[in-house]
């Protein structure tokens, strides 16, 4: 999967346009997925990232699928496609000289690096962090493991599922206790990512005043812990074991999803004004016997989770969706994957991605979930235009080319 054609091999080094991270460069040494979402935001920013990957085969995620489209000699993963946009590859051997003078040349230049390789191995090519520092004070490293960079357990190889479980997540997500599930993205290494971008761009703010680099980690584990929110202090103040419950929230009700006459809807009554709005319009009384506050709703869940689906019986979707929009009562539908990106409010809030792939052609990948706006003017100063995710050593000659004039200038 390398660049087919000298004209791509050769095209032209990206600059970024524009973003809060313009003029900033970003080497990544990630693979997978929680190093390159990190790098992806960045790149995303603004920032230029080169991806650094191994010769032949690349990020491991270009074999990952299917689905691959694209001719048959040449597939393109549509996992890698997912990660990578904003970015220009590079492939380089770190055991080889000609490897690791290309490497210390743009840690020279870099402003970030991003690595999530196990601990120890960095140090072992050469590349360590007191290394890196000592190649370049200023520089802001973001390292992500799977169970953390110390500690009895750190030299686990972390995978998103195997966390999901570790750190109780799947304890939470499914049908009840005895239903564990995994929720349907890697959101240990999408959360880790986002968390070290994060981090980094914090590094970068404190860089302004010290002038110094520093070392920002995480780890998937720590990304999970990070989101138990409401669920991780039952378990440390109330002295609690939360348990999946399904669709249904186990602090709120009734806030879930509910059958209808021809399916589903999800509503949310988050407060005792909701409660009572929603009893007025089908026809119940918000103060009956265990039913008057949250907190005997909670306690009496079974009981209004039928007395809901009772109400809703006699409606179908559509026109029990627009009744509790006209009762003020939060609500939707469960749309499918297709549906999302065929609706219109996800793409008047730029969340497609129009790109140009050398291979492919123009293809629409997800987008950036941040907007920025002038607060001059008020004009959005969104970085609309992005670059498709690579192939692999697209920007080879281009990236060698700017480094060598770099030296001699």
């Amino acid at each position: 999967m390398t660049a087919p054609t000298e004209t791509l091999e050769t095209a032209p080094v990206r600059q970024a346009t524009g973003g809060p991270l313009a003029g900033r460069l970003v080497v990544d040494l990630s693979r997978a997925l929680a190093g390159p979402h990190a790098a992806m935001m960045m790149g995303d920013l603004g920032a230029r990232v080169i991806k650094i990957e191994n010769p032949g085969t690349g990020d491991d995620t270009r074999g990952w699928g299917p689905p691959f489209v694209g001719p048959g000699d040449d597939p393109q993963a549509t996992y890698f496609l997912s990660c990578n946009r904003n970015k220009e590859s590079l492939a380089l051997d770190l055991k080889s000289d000609d490897g690791r003078t290309i490497l210390r040349q743009l840690l020279e230049r870099a402003d970030v690096v991003v690595e999530n390789f196990r601990p120890g191995v960095l140090d072992r090519l050469g590349f360590g962090t007191e290394a890196m520092h000592a190649i370049n004070p200023g520089l802001v490293i973001l390292s992500i493991t799977g169970f953390g960079h110390d500690g009895p357990e750190s030299h686990r190889s972390g995978y998103d599922q195997i966390l999901q479980g570790e750190v109780g997540l799947m304890s939470l997500t499914g049908s009840g206790p005895d239903d564990p599930q995994r929720v349907g993205v890697p959101i240990a290494d999408l959360l880790s990512g986002m968390y070290g971008a994060y981090g980094v761009v914090a590094a970068l703010l404190e860089r302004e005043r010290t002038g110094q680099g520093q070392v920002v980690r995480t780890s998937l584990l720590a990304s999970l812990v990070g989101v138990h929110a409401f669920q991780g202090t039952k378990v440390t103040v109330a002295g609690e074991a939360p348990e999946a419950q399904g669709n249904h929230h186990p602090s709120i009700a009734p806030y879930g999803l509910f059958r209808c006459r021809n399916g589903s809807v999800q509503i949310s009554v988050g407060s005792e004004k909701l409660w009572s709005a929603f009893a007025q319009a089908f026809g119940l009384d918000p103060a009956a016997d265990g039913l008057a506050t949250n907190a005997d709703r909670v306690r009496n869940r079974t009981q209004v989770i039928e007395l809901v689906e009772s109400a809703f019986a006699g409606h179908e979707a559509e026109p029990l969706l627009a009744k509790l929009a006209s009762a003020g009562i939060p609500a939707g539908k469960v749309r499918s994957l297709k549906e999302v990106y065929e609706w219109p409010q996800v793409a008047s809030q730029g969340l497609l991605a129009e790109v140009d792939h050398p291979v492919l052609g123009p293809v629409t990948l997800p987008g950036s979930p941040l907007r920025f706006f002038d607060n001059v003017v008020g004009a959005e100063s969104t970085r609309r235009t992005h670059t498709a995710p690579p192939l692999l050593n697209q920007h080879n000659d281009g990236i060698r080319a700017w480094l060598a004039a770099g030296e001699e200038h």
